[in-house]
């Protein structure tokens, strides 16, 4: 298993229907906490979890979700 960071944009218009596309969408991520800043007027969420590859974290997303994030493989590093 790797690590990654999905990262989702859309646009300020388009929360709702983000949001809806969840509605009916089995997956571990829903009704768990993440962080986003569409509060604050970024319109952006992240999800970091684990999975075999890019392809299998953005399957966790509703399509209309997936289609708008990258996943991104992360690791932790130290800082000198």
């Amino acid at each position: 298993m790797a690590r990654f960071r999905l990262h989702h944009h859309h646009q300020p218009g388009e929360c709702a229907i983000v949001f809806a596309a969840w509605q009916g969408f089995a997956s571990p991520l829903r009704h768990g906490p993440t962080v986003a800043s569409c509060a604050f007027g970024g319109h952006e969420v992240w999800w970091d979890l684990d999975a075999e590859g890019p392809a299998e974290a953005l399957g966790l997303l509703p399509r209309y979700v997936a289609d708008r994030t990258r996943a991104i493989r992360i690791g932790e590093i130290e800082i000198p």
